[in-house]
């Protein structure tokens, strides 16, 4: 059974980071391509940022500069570390396996606020 399984979403004030992690288990983690996305309320999902199997990255240009997605394969965990965080930040994070078929976590609550 596969499992993604994200952790670290809280509320921050802006200026503030946080750092997402999502502990996969169930597939081959170093042959599969790995994305966050995140939904705010009222819009559709997007992507964040995206790590492949070579860990070559892309990120959305809303977040360049200033977030990070790294892998650890001996882990089975992908992270985003957030940093300058702004309100429109403000979403549902989703951690998402991407090979034959796409996967998907539950969801973390990232809230920027002051």
């Amino acid at each position: 059974q596969v499992q993604l399984v994200e952790s670290g979403g809280d509320l921050v004030q802006p200026g503030g980071s946080l750092r997402l992690s999502c502990a996969v288990s169930g597939i081959f983690f170093g042959f599969t391509n790995m994305a966050w996305y995140r939904q705010a309320p009222g819009k559709q999902r997007e992507l964040v940022a995206r790590i492949n199997i070579g860990s070559s990255t892309n990120y959305a240009d809303s977040v360049k500069g200033r977030f990070t997605i790294s892998r650890d394969n001996d882990k089975n965990t992908v992270y985003l570390q957030m940093n300058s965080l702004r309100p429109e930040d403000t979403a549902v994070y989703y951690c998402c396996a991407q090979g034959s078929r796409e996967y998907w976590g539950q969801g973390t609550q990232v809230t920027v606020s002051s």
